[in-house]
């Protein structure tokens, strides 16, 4: 193994269920019914499942929605976007927290 991360783990991830099938069970039906058609497309939902992936930093997830992002009709520079959307959220969230930063500061500066 090369790094932390084993990619021959992503198809053992059913392996998680064997100690708790009834857990396992409800979490595969919730997880198949947020991914289904609805409001958004199941493409609109694959390119949110990478964006959040890319943000979260699973590289499980961002290897499986890379794949189904394809599946699904997306293209690469759709999901490089999306990969940018997470980006600046993520670095808006890091910034916008600068406030609570400054507040601190300023209290400890009276």
């Amino acid at each position: 193994m090369s790094s932390y991360y084993d990619p021959a783990h992503l198809k053992k991830f059913g392996d998680i269920g064997k100690e708790a099938p009834e857990l396992w069970k409800k979490f595969g039906e919730w997880y198949g019914a947020v991914f289904a058609d609805g409001a958004l497309s199941e493409r609109e939902k694959a390119l949110i499942a990478l964006a959040v992936a890319h943000a979260v930093q699973c590289p499980y997830c961002i290897d499986a929605y890379s794949t189904t992002c394809l599946e699904k009709g997306a293209d690469a520079a759709q999901m490089t976007e999306a990969v940018h959307v997470a980006a600046a959220i993520r670095g808006g969230a890091t910034l916008v927290h600068g406030v609570q930063m400054r507040e601190h500061v300023h209290k400890l500066s009276m």
